[in-house]
């Protein structure tokens, strides 16, 4: 068999080996949570555009994707450039009244139609929904001390679930309301667990930084496959998920007990990292299930 041969041999199986999840999972709501964290070390814009590429090609197959993102680095970048510098306390962002505009310029004025505009450039129309939009993150403030940031309280998913009877990819900036009108930073890992929930989605998915979860961090070959809540549990005992990773993984396990199908966290970095995890048997990063492996 000629080299030429051979790789038209596995892109077949690989387009073949599609067919069952794209059947599985047609009609079902798909909830992919993409981190400013995952455009580091690539070009934003070739990186955007594969994203984009990948959610349109999940709309075509009869998926119903629900992009939901951050802009922690973007809005890090923005404070910078207008002299103000960022703080963070135990890994959230302390939200005074300027940090709360700036971020929701940030989310909702560039990086929110910058994503509704890639995705509709493939072929797939895409809206932009904002957190406050119809009380979709209703939150209450965490810590006085850290200001304006907020913990999610409810979620109405109505005005998301319009946007997917319509046929359109809805994209949510987590910037919510505490209902009086007041607009609250939210984390987008919880938020993405939340809506998730709120959805009754089939899956959550994580594009970030990272390739998933390893045993051993600094080592790639450690990478945990699938694994379920009882595991995780057991990984959080030993402490081998630690820093960061922790309320990552806790809003993971949240999505779960809350009637999500399966979670994925992925390297949001790799092009069609989603298509490769969602559409081969071997996948690509870490999948954590409700139910016993």
């Amino acid at each position: 068999m000629t080299v030429i041969a051979a790789r038209h041999e596995h892109v077949g199986r690989l387009l073949s080996e599609a067919l069952p999840y794209i059947q599985r999972f047609a009609g079902q709501v798909v909830v992919i949570k993409y981190g400013g964290n995952a455009l580091n070390g690539s070009s934003e814009a070739d990186a955007a555009s594969a994203f984009a590429r990948d959610i349109a090609l999940l709309h075509a197959v009869g998926f119903k994707p629900v992009v939901v993102h951050g802009g922690g680095p973007q809005i890090s970048a923005m404070m910078e450039r207008l002299g103000k510098k960022a703080e963070f306390r135990q890994g959230l962002r302390v939200t005074d009244a300027e940090t709360v505009q700036i971020a929701s310029m940030v989310l909702l004025g560039t990086i929110n139609p910058q994503i509704v505009s890639a995705i509709a450039s493939h072929g797939a129309k895409a809206v932009g929904v904002s957190g406050q939009d119809a009380g979709l993150l209703r939150v209450a403030q965490r810590d006085p001390e850290l200001g304006f940031v907020g913990d999610v309280v409810s979620v109405d998913p109505s005005v998301v679930q319009s946007a997917l009877d319509d046929g359109l990819v809805p994209v949510v900036a987590t910037i919510g309301d505490d209902g009086s009108g007041q607009a609250f930073n939210v984390n987008a890992d919880t938020a993405a667990s939340a809506i998730a929930v709120a959805l009754r989605a089939k899956k959550l998915v994580y594009l970030t930084d990272i390739d998933g979860i390893r045993v051993d961090k600094e080592d790639p070959n450690s990478l945990v496959q699938r694994v379920d809540i009882a595991g995780i549990d057991a990984l959080l005992e030993r402490g081998v998920i630690e820093g960061g990773m922790i309320p990552k993984v806790q809003s993971c396990t949240d999505a779960l007990r809350g009637g999500v199908g399966d979670v994925h966290i992925l390297d949001g970095r790799i092009p069609h990292v989603l298509l490769v995890e969602l559409f081969t048997d071997a996948g690509i990063g870490t999948m954590i299930t409700g139910a016993n492996t």
